[in-house]
């Protein structure tokens, strides 16, 4: 898979995530590991080196081939730099067709609707190019941002789920939401 993603307007494209893009990878986990850390699984040493990218990157390709996964970077088009990851993840076919929905994004580039228009493209994708007939996301109750990048993507929140993810090194609540292939209009967005 190869190709490229884009939301002109917004200024960022997506593009698959490979071994060549590692070194940039790990800079924007290093930047961003103690600012997220309240919103991310607690991980070993090993994963905040250039070979844990490289290994999370072999990993993921292989998931790729499978049809289990599929990780893209958000690149900043002006800067043809990494901003942030986005995965769709998961993925259940057969009578189910659905996939979970994760990203982040470098926390000097929030607020600039980046990670709204990276989940408008990846859920695009995911219906589109996917077939998938559901997307669904889980964040933690608290997070707000978060909230407001699904919402405005017109994902609907389904429910709590309890001790849901263990992040930060406990076991914690998060909301659920989703948006289903009919939702969504032709050109990708939710209908008014």
């Amino acid at each position: 898979m190869s190709f490229i993603l884009t939301n002109q307007s917004a200024g960022i494209y997506l593009a698959p995530i490979r071994s060549q893009n590692a070194e940039a990878l790990l800079d924007l986990r290093l930047r961003n590991r103690i600012v997220h850390s309240r919103y991310e699984p607690k991980r070993d040493e090993e994963f905040f080196t250039l070979k844990g990218q490289k290994q999370l990157i072999l990993e993921r390709m292989k998931d790729e081939e499978q049809d289990r996964a599929y990780m893209f970077g958000i690149f900043s088009s002006e800067e043809e730099y990494l901003i942030g990851q986005i995965t769709i993840s998961n993925i259940v076919r057969g009578v189910g067709q659905f996939a979970d929905l994760g990203y982040f994004i470098d926390h000097e580039h929030q607020g600039r609707g980046y990670m709204t228009s990276a989940v408008g493209l990846a859920a695009e994708y995911a219906f589109q190019a996917l077939g998938l007939h559901r997307l669904q996301a889980a964040i933690l109750l608290h997070n707000d941002a978060s909230r407001r990048v699904l919402e405005k993507n017109g994902f609907q929140a389904e429910g709590i789920a309890r001790r849901f993810i263990k992040i930060d090194g406990q076991w914690q609540d998060h909301r659920t939401y989703a948006l289903l292939a009919d939702e969504v209009s032709s050109e990708g967005n939710p209908p008014m």
